[in-house]
């Protein structure tokens, strides 16, 4: 029966997906060998894991655990603060290897990757499987990570696959075995099925993968809405989405948290801690040329729990200078004197084009015109002399007494090499060597 449901063609599409195994703590083993099959965590400075190793996660370690917790569980673990800096340099080289087997990488997150391999078994001369066993030894070998691999016909099954086996597995779906590999696959465990999709389904006796592909497409389009009908075709070996290879820059919306240690109530320094949030986040859309019309400000408390507020702006902006006494007016109704806070966040929501934005009437054009030519300057100047080298007056308290990081610094923070500053790096991981 399954037969007449999937996919028959041999490889209408072939997809690959790459996934980095407990990627950070990877990292830290390449730069740190003698740290090799020990418990190891990275999120020092978080106050919970955010990676951990495979000897850690065997010892009943896993993300999100509070530090105290987990050396309650294993003590001799190793905690180690996380060093986005050198794990961005190996994603960049592990995108970069694949691509020599093909140009169409999209890039999906720091640790995972798909590649569109259609069409490429004549000219690299190998099945589609060794072509991805080819990008996984590739990486492995120079890079020294282990990866796990899915091939399959669509971004939906290469992502199953590549969750199949870990760690450094390779997974292939063909077609004809689709149905075996999501007879016992959860429901909730696919690509794109949310916690409310899962109890929705659940109710409606759908429990696994394939219990979800096996259902009548009418029912598909009555009772989801249309992504949940577009998995269900990519679960049937039909591609729908494609595998984009240029940058992103379209968002729904742009996010900036930190955490930071000790927690604390001190209104100046969390205010600070805001306001830098909001001028990341409006970094990242003033590159894409996006405005938001709205903004979330958040504050998580140390008992992890978050409050916030949203709040309309008379124009989309995203030039921090005009949006800072609104974000005031948000802190000052969310923050609680005696409450001890852990982390801030701004959300900027329904981002549009920052082209031709009508100005309020009860503003000054030209006014709002001198300070878009501030901000164009000081993007120059960040371009060259990194991100936030100029910013608020009221966010300096972060420069004074510290951006909360916990434990020691990365062995990339505390190197400064011929040239740099402390906000410009050379492009190169610092490896470690007894």
């Amino acid at each position: 029966m399954d037969d007449f449901i999937f996919s028959l063609s041999s490889w209408p599409r072939a997809i690959v997906h790459i996934d980095g195994d407990a990627f950070f703590t990877s990292c830290e083993e390449v730069i740190h060998p003698e740290l090799r099959g020990k418990p190891i965590i990275t999120g020092g400075e978080r106050g919970i894991v955010a990676c951990a190793s495979y000897p850690a996660k065997e010892r009943g370690i896993t993300r999100g655990v509070s530090l105290r917790q987990a050396k309650i569980i294993c003590p001799d673990l190793i905690i180690l603060p996380s060093d986005y800096e050198t794990y961005s340099l190996f994603s960049r080289r592990m995108f970069n290897i694949m691509r020599r087997f093909t140009p169409d990488v999209e890039e999906y997150s720091i640790d995972e990757a798909f590649a569109d391999i259609t069409g490429l078994r004549r000219v690299l001369r190998s099945s589609y499987a060794g072509i991805a066993e080819q990008m996984k030894r590739a990486i492995e070998r120079e890079l020294g990570l282990g990866v796990s691999v899915g091939v399959s016909l669509t971004k939906v099954l290469a992502k199953v696959g590549s969750k199949h086996q870990k760690p450094r597995g390779l997974t292939v779906i063909a077609g004809r075995s689709i149905a075996r590999y999501l007879e016992n696959l959860p429901v909730g465990k696919i690509w794109g099925i949310g916690p409310a999709t899962t109890s929705y389904l659940t109710k409606m006796g759908i429990r696994t993968a394939l219990d979800f592909a096996r259902m009548p497409e009418g029912t598909i389009r009555k009772r989801l809405t249309k992504p949940g009908f577009e998995i269900w075709k990519e679960l049937r070996g039909k591609s729908v989405y494609p595998v984009i290879s240029q940058e992103k820059s379209v968002y729904a919306s742009i996010s900036k948290m930190k955490t930071f240690a000790p927690p604390t109530s001190d209104r100046d320094y969390l205010f600070a801690h805001l306001l830098r949030n909001l001028e990341s986040a409006c970094i990242k859309a003033r590159r894409y040329g996006l405005a938001p019309k709205k903004i979330i400000s958040l504050l998580r408390t140390q008992r992890f729990r978050d409050v916030s507020l949203e709040a309309t702006l008379i124009r989309p902006s995203a030039l921090p200078l005009e949006l800072s006494g609104l974000l005031r007016e948000l802190f000052d109704a969310l923050h609680q004197k005696n409450e001890l806070y852990r982390a801030t966040g701004v959300v900027l929501l329904e981002l549009t084009l920052d082209t031709n934005i009508q100005y309020s009437l009860f503003e000054s054009p030209m006014k709002a015109e001198k300070t878009r030519e501030l901000y164009e300057a000081m993007d120059t100047l960040s371009a060259r002399y990194g991100k936030h080298a100029l910013h608020l007056g009221a966010s300096h308290p972060l420069e004074q007494l510290g951006k909360g990081k916990r434990g020691a610094p990365t062995v990339r923070e505390a190197t400064r090499l011929y040239g740099e500053t402390g906000r410009r790096h050379l492009g190169l991981p610092i490896l470690h060597v007894k």
